[in-house]
């Protein structure tokens, strides 16, 4: 595999950990909500979740494929385009995030998701930072 191929790896991984911020960060902050974790109200953390999937639905709404997909095939093709996507973590991520629908279908899902990570920053509000400047 050449320096292209490993970088679009790279940025397949970066993107299955951006999948897995959003997904994981919801059921991690509706678990620590019950079991009254106090880090899954840190205002940060739940504003980078909230901006997270918030860009997702933006982005489907408009019509604007992911950059980091684009980016992603367009190392592959510099690497040669191979018919096996890279290596074989990079296979087995790309099933695991990458599915074949039509483009309605994952609007709706991304803006339900969205639904509920905005639900949820209202049943469990984040703690406010301090204005004194202490956590």
């Amino acid at each position: 595999m050449n320096s292209w191929g490993l970088l679009a790896d790279g940025v397949l991984v970066l993107h299955a950990l951006f999948v897995a911020f959003v997904v994981v960060g919801q059921l991690l902050i509706l678990i620590g909500l019950l079991r009254k974790w106090s880090w899954v109200r840190g205002f940060c953390f739940r504003l980078a979740h909230l901006g997270a999937i918030g860009i997702v639905v933006l982005q489907a709404w408009a019509g604007i494929p992911c950059p980091l997909t684009i980016l992603e095939n367009l190392l592959r093709e510099r690497a040669g385009g191979d018919a096996y996507p890279g290596s074989f973590m990079a296979w087995w991520l790309h099933r695991l995030i990458f599915f074949d629908a039509p483009p309605w279908v994952f609007t709706l899902v991304y803006s339900l998701f969205g639904a509920l990570v905005v639900a949820t920053w209202y049943w469990g509000r984040p703690r406010l930072p301090r204005r004194d400047g202490r956590a």
